[in-house]
């Protein structure tokens, strides 16, 4: 049976953010993902995990300037020393709420730079950081992201990502599987899943209904059958990661939980 994690930038924001733990508790969630954490003192962060029963399994690391439009830096040339900086304090948030694997953006490619450059910087880049977080045990994940939603993105396919992977050669770093994205850039997501979760490259997976990124049981994915695919290719494979629900509730989030009650374990009290 698929283990979900809840969004909490996504979900529950019917809440104050450090309200979103109790509530996913609530609703049967064991764990939890989120964006970023550095608004938060780590130790509040990790009381709250404490305090609801929680995992922490995935937030990303700092983006750069979003309001300089950066999504990531991790492409980008003549950036690193920042980029550096920000794997420094996402490995420090990751041993405080005890956090396996950290995402890293990669940054939206500008206009006039070659792929070639781009490219060389992001895999420097991520063996610096894969390394970094070797040593602290914790993973480094790349997620292919859609053009549509984040126009210029660098990393869009699942074949990039997992290209990317093997040049770079870290064990701890691996792909975040997002099956939203994937329906959206390439479809054919079932068979996606039976070709590369046996690879051991992927990390972690994550949901969302498409195309309007609402709950899983609405809009052109069954993922009833892709749960029922997972479940068989984790049993032949042995992969036991995560499913982070990055949805966007159409109403209020416990009240769009219908699809979730046949996978959810009871909670002792």
């Amino acid at each position: 049976m698929p283990r979900f994690a809840a969004n909490l930038s996504m979900l529950y924001t019917e809440h104050d953010f450090l309200d979103r733990f109790a509530a996913a508790a609530a609703d049967g969630f064991e764990a939890v993902e989120f964006l970023f954490p550095y608004a938060h003192d780590s130790r509040l962060l990790a009381q709250r995990l404490a305090d609801h029963g929680l995992q922490q399994v995935l937030f990303n690391a700092p983006p750069g300037d979003p309001d300089a439009g950066q999504r990531g830096t991790a492409c980008l040339p003549g950036f690193e020393a920042e980029f550096r900086r920000g794997i420094e304090a996402a490995l420090a948030y990751a041993e405080a709420l005890s956090c396996p694997r950290v995402h890293v953006m990669a940054g939206l490619a500008p206009a006039g730079v070659e792929h070639a450059q781009l490219l060389a910087t992001y895999q420097a880049n991520l063996a610096w950081a894969a390394e970094q977080a070797r040593a602290a045990g914790r993973e480094i994940l790349i997620e292919p992201i859609n053009t549509r939603d984040i126009p210029r993105y660098f990393l869009n396919r699942q074949d990039e990502a997992h290209r990317t992977v093997l040049d770079v050669g870290a064990p701890n770093l691996k792909v975040q599987m997002d099956l939203y994205h994937c329906q959206i850039v390439e479809g054919d997501v079932a068979m996606k899943l039976r070709h590369e979760l046996p690879t051991g490259r992927v990390g972690h997976i994550q949901i969302a209904g498409v195309p309007e990124r609402h709950e899983p049981d609405a809009g052109e994915l069954n993922h009833g059958y892709l749960f029922d695919v997972l479940d068989e290719v984790s049993a032949q494979c042995g992969w036991q990661g995560w499913v982070g629900c990055e949805y966007r509730p159409q109403a209020g989030t416990t009240a769009g939980l219908g699809w979730f009650a046949p996978y959810k374990k009871a909670r002792r009290p």
